[in-house]
């Protein structure tokens, strides 16, 4: 049936109007064409309007509000995924954008494994490419493993909500992907992983220059999460995986104290670029 192959994307959306007409085109793109796509404002404006006037409209677009103004996007998608029709879900921000057959790719390896997730190609806003994340071969990841592939974001996963059906948290400060993830890993025991390039992550400005806070915001969340996995607040479905997780975080901990990005540099100096050594050994 089309609904059992139907997904929800959910797309929060916060001073987004420079970039979100960018996103939801990649999104009816998308060579897999049965979805929803709703959009959740988290600034009380009018995306509909904002698409209609680049010319874009279309009956599976859904337009919601966090009912706040600037909480972030975490209670944006949360809104988003209590309001999804469909039981595959996916995430998509405004500023970042789907390759055309991610949907038709990952919708049915959802499906069968629960939770996929693909390789990233990390842009500018511009569009210029930096680098790409996990790309390589197709492969069955367990949380130990996870990381040590997809390293940088996890908003490019695709997962079954009958599976797993979890929320963001609301009270962490950063690193609430890992934390989605980590909820996800408690009743799904592995990725399943798409060497290709899937999903376009657009580095921001703040991101490029690991501008102020942002270093502590993520040294903060990390050490959270360390010692939520300590101390047995993430149970996952393959307990084996704390291990590995752990190690990653350490490891992630670490870098966080030698990473020191040049002000200006061209091409910009990447954190992935930084912690991908230090994970070979």
């Amino acid at each position: 049936m089309l609904k059992d192959l139907a997904a929800s994307i959910v797309m929060p959306a916060y001073r987004a109007q420079g970039t979100i007409a960018r996103a939801v085109a990649s999104a009816l793109a998308q060579t897999h064409v049965h979805f929803e796509l709703i959009v959740v404002a988290d600034d009380e404006e009018d995306y509909e309007a904002v698409l209609g006037r680049a010319g874009i409209a279309d009956p599976r677009l859904r337009f919601l509000s966090s009912g706040l103004i600037g909480a972030g996007s975490c209670p944006a998608r949360n809104v988003g995924l209590d309001a999804a029709r469909y039981e595959i879900a996916a995430i998509l921000d405004a500023d970042d954008a789907f390759k055309p057959e991610k949907l038709e790719i990952m919708v049915p390896l959802a499906i069968q494994y629960g939770l996929v997730s693909c390789a990233l190609d990390v842009t500018t806003p511009e569009g210029a490419h930096l680098r790409y994340v996990g790309k390589g071969e197709n492969r069955l990841l367990s949380p130990g493993d996870y990381k040590f592939t997809n390293f940088s974001m996890d908003s490019m996963l695709v997962h079954d909500r009958r599976r797993a059906d979890p929320r963001f948290s609301t009270t962490q400060p950063s690193m609430t992907d890992l934390d989605f993830l980590l909820k996800l890993f408690a009743t799904v025991p592995a990725c399943f992983h798409v060497g290709a390039p899937l999903h376009d992550y657009v580095k921001m400005p703040v991101s490029l220059s690991n501008g102020p806070g942002v270093t502590q915001r993520m040294v903060t969340s990390k050490t959270m999460m360390r010692k939520g996995l300590a101390e047995g607040r993430y149970p996952l479905a393959d307990p084996t995986g704390i291990v590995g997780m752990g190690r990653f975080l350490d490891i992630s901990l670490a870098a966080e104290k030698t990473y020191a990005p040049r002000p200006g540099a061209n091409p910009p100096d990447l954190f992935e670029d930084h912690i991908e050594p230090l994970l070979e050994r």
